[in-house]
């Protein structure tokens, strides 16, 4: 029995992409795992807060040192990291926007980011400052795109910052085995648009019979 972190970052609803083949992801999954457990979290229409000072404060304090507002300050990083933790898998859709991720699913990103927690800081060691300390887990990754051509050697391959950005700060993290499914040409929708869906479908198809 696995743990699978299903997340959505699209504030879109049913027409979003990205949240229905995550959906169509997870279902499928659980009919070829029925043991397995699924945890939800929509952070592009339930967003969460960004970071503030009484935050940093919090998460560079030792908690028998928090005072009662960085507890309060905190906290909600603190149940999210535990979650992200508990999973073995992650099946996760965040649309390009600008060529990036979505400022909602960045704020997630910052709450689970934490020394001690997810990232370990030895300044002693100076071969390896940080050490990642989420280890052995699998991620999906969704994503819709408005063009087409951010692939390597793709027309738009410089601007793509996303991709690249969750392979840089999940493997900082220590999550390396990361699959990405792409729908592209959003924007110009009729044939384009079908041909790509299908061509993920036909992709989870293959990633969820493995």
């Amino acid at each position: 029995m696995a743990r699978l972190l299903h997340i959505d970052s699209s504030p879109r609803g049913d027409r979003s992409h990205s949240r229905r083949l995550t959906g169509e992801f997870v279902d499928a999954w659980k009919q070829a795992h029925p043991t397995d457990i699924v945890t939800y979290r929509d952070v592009g229409q339930n967003p969460v807060p960004h970071v503030t000072e009484h935050w940093i404060a919090a998460a560079f304090t030792p908690p028998e040192q928090h005072t009662s507002q960085l507890q309060e300050a905190i906290r909600l990083s603190d149940l999210l990291v535990d979650e992200f933790l508990a999973a073995d898998i992650y099946v996760i859709g965040v649309p390009m926007y600008n060529f990036s991720v979505p400022s909602t699913f960045k704020a997630y990103i910052d709450q689970i980011v934490r020394i001690g927690r997810t990232v370990a800081f030895e300044p002693n060691d100076s071969a390896n400052v940080y050490k990642p300390l989420v280890l052995g887990k699998k991620m999906f990754i969704i994503e819709a795109r408005g063009d087409s051509g951010f692939q390597p050697g793709g027309r738009y391959e410089k601007m793509n910052h996303h991709d690249p950005y969750l392979v840089t700060i999940f493997g900082f993290m220590g999550i390396t085995d990361i699959t990405f499914i792409h729908v592209e040409n959003d924007e110009y929708g009729g044939q384009k648009l079908a041909d790509a869906i299908a061509t993920a479908r036909t992709k989870i198809a293959q990633l969820v019979g493995r």
